[in-house]
């Protein structure tokens, strides 16, 4: 077999993604399905280790993309567990804080967590942990760089969709009358 062929089973990108499964899996074990998610944990955390973060330092802080931290945070506020108040300095941001049932949350959810961690490491040999978590530290810095650099792709060899006034629904040829399906 060729080195330059594609073997899905030492593919890193597909490596990363079914340890993600087993990471997210392990730590929904650990908490309980009723409780919150391994996002959701995150976003605590993140706010949990400095307040009057912006939903901006939120999306850095977690790599969860800007629309689904919107929804994350409105249904966390909904539920009790964050609210949300004008930054101190950017009056047109929104700073998000742990409320008290939220910090409960957090502090409830965190003994869980660091148990589905030690789950997840425990796979791997003990000599090569503190070199995983690097990689995987440097794959997240590498990430977020990334992100900040690079504008959204462009697709090419398409014209931009134009808004078209909306036409009455024409009836099939079938059900047109005989004489109007001859004129065309």
């Amino acid at each position: 077999m060729a080195d330059d062929t594609f073997v899905l089973e030492r593919s890193p990108s597909h490596l990363l993604h079914r340890a993600q499964q087993l990471a997210a899996g392990g730590f929904q074990r650990a908490l309980g399905s009723d409780k919150i998610t391994l996002r959701q944990f995150a976003v605590l955390a993140a706010i949990a280790g400095k307040t009057g973060l912006t939903q901006t330092d939120l999306v850095n802080a977690t790599g969860i993309d800007r629309s689904t931290l919107a929804d994350m945070v409105m249904r966390m506020e909904d539920n009790g567990l964050l609210s949300r108040g004008r930054a101190e300095d950017d009056g047109r941001a929104k700073s998000v804080s742990l409320t008290s049932a939220g910090r409960a949350a957090f502090n409830s959810a965190g003994p869980s967590a660091k148990e589905a961690d030690d789950r997840l490491m425990a796979v791997i040999p003990r000599a090569k942990r503190s070199a995983l978590v690097e990689a995987l530290q440097a794959l997240a810095a590498a990430a977020a760089a990334f992100e900040a650099e690079e504008p959204a792709p462009v697709k090419r060899g398409r014209k931009a969709p134009t808004r078209r006034k909306t036409a009455t629904k024409r009836k099939p040829a079938a059900r047109r009358p005989a004489a109007r399906r001859a004129r065309r």
